[in-house]
């Protein structure tokens, strides 16, 4: 069964964006930056789910083209599902368009691929794969 792994936040400033988190008593992981995607990433956990904050670290990034495009804010949902590899093969085979057909390891070594949001509603749509633990 699917769950709701983290919300992903486009963010000029890790240090500004985490701040309000920080006055709100909530932990905030340290800073990991994910080279193939060009950003640094914070995780905040909110009950049994996280918002994960996303900083540019280069120009032509999809998050400083989505902030250039449409300011800071919401920028995809991440479900997280038991077999990654599975739901891929479905997907594709029923037509749902992927922005990479290629898993790829980001964050916390989490398996991801992104739903493209013509397929979701409008929504990016991340899926991850299920680990035995989630921070």
């Amino acid at each position: 069964m699917a769950q709701i792994d983290h919300i992903g936040i486009a963010v000029k400033s890790l240090t500004a964006a985490k701040s309000i988190y920080e006055k709100l008593g909530l932990g905030v992981s340290s800073e990991e930056t994910v080279e193939q995607e060009r950003v640094r990433v914070v995780m905040v956990p909110v009950g049994e789910s996280r918002l994960e904050l996303l900083e540019a670290t280069s120009e032509d990034s999809a998050i400083a083209k989505f902030i250039a495009k449409r300011g800071e804010g919401l920028h995809h949902v991440c479900l997280r599902v038991p077999n990654l590899t599975e739901a891929v093969a479905r997907m594709k085979k029923d037509g749902v368009r992927l922005v990479s057909e290629q898993i790829k390891v980001g964050a916390g070594g989490h398996r991801y691929v992104f739903v493209h949001p013509s397929s979701a509603g409008g929504v990016l749509l991340e899926l991850v794969e299920a680990q035995e633990t989630q921070p």
